[in-house]
């Protein structure tokens, strides 16, 4: 009986350690980014529309609608140096 309780804590600490972890993705949302890093989903779709940060468009569902994504590389850089400063127009 004490083997199969020292069993399941194991188990159960072994899926506590799992679902602490977070997940690494490829590719982010501007609303996961947002989450992230604190600030508003406005903000962060500013930062990517001016250039603060490196984000791409790409296509969502069938049609022709697009939504900002950020790469987890961008995402690391934006938490250590937060966005690019802005740019100045010329002319």
């Amino acid at each position: 009986m004490n083997e199969i309780i020292a069993r399941l804590e194991r188990i159960e600490s072994l899926l506590f350690d799992l679902s602490s972890e977070r997940v690494r993705k490829e590719y982010y949302t501007i609303s996961e980014v947002a989450q992230i890093v604190g600030r508003s989903e406005y903000t962060v779709r500013e930062w990517a529309r001016h250039h603060r940060i490196l984000a791409e468009k790409s296509r969502v569902g069938c049609g022709n609608s697009t939504e900002w994504r950020v790469s987890h590389e961008e995402l690391t850089r934006i938490q250590n140096e937060g966005p690019l400063p802005i740019q100045k127009q010329i002319g």
